[in-house]
């Protein structure tokens, strides 16, 4: 890690930002070494994320 990336890490935890989404960014944005680690430590997240990646809108089930 670096320097930038402490700085970023703090300007995330002022943000009103779900845990959960974080977690989805990061496998969005994880290389394939990290998103296997990332996979590996919250599936039901990855599962949901795909679900919600591949369906139109975002939305599964009977969400509107």
């Amino acid at each position: 890690m670096s320097y930038h990336e402490y700085k970023a890490s703090q300007k995330l935890e002022m943000e009103d930002v779900p845990f959960y989404a974080i977690i989805m960014a990061a496998m969005r944005r994880a290389d394939d070494n990290n998103l296997d680690k990332l996979k590996q430590a919250w599936p039901e997240i990855w599962d949901e994320l795909f679900a919600r990646y591949h369906a139109p809108g975002g939305k599964i089930g009977e969400e509107q």
